[in-house]
């Protein structure tokens, strides 16, 4: 059995039900003791920085900010891609935990010669 999830984000805030269901797949994979994180890409670099993922996306919906919480509890880390990230001219010092600067090589590297289920949203 695969151990390790990889859940592929390229949307930010402009799609927020987007975010929210994946960070519920990662949380739910965090919470069940799988090793994951959560590669960002193109806006979703953003959720990477200090105060962006916040609200609730839809009625009834849990906010954003919990599942974050949820999700750094369970172990759960951020992969930002460096190359999204600086052309949006983002402050590295507004990471959030959890966060690091990476692109694919070290996604790569994390997975290694594991089996991974992937996600992509």
């Amino acid at each position: 059995m695969a151990n390790k999830s990889v859940i592929s984000l390229t949307t930010g805030m402009e799609d927020p039900e987007k975010v929210m269901i994946a960070f519920l797949v990662a949380v739910g994979a965090a919470e069940q003791g799988r090793q994951t994180l959560m590669f960002l890409t193109k806006e979703a670099v953003r959720l990477a920085t200090e105060g962006v993922a916040t609200g609730t996306a839809c009625e009834g919906c849990p906010p954003l900010p919990s599942l974050l919480e949820r999700y750094g509890k369970a172990g759960g880390t951020f992969l930002v891609c460096p190359i999204c990230f600086d052309s949006r001219k983002l402050d590295k010092g507004m990471l959030i935990e959890g966060a690091e600067l990476g692109g694919t090589v070290p996604m790569w590297q994390w997975i290694g010669d594991d089996p991974a289920v992937t996600f992509s949203y």
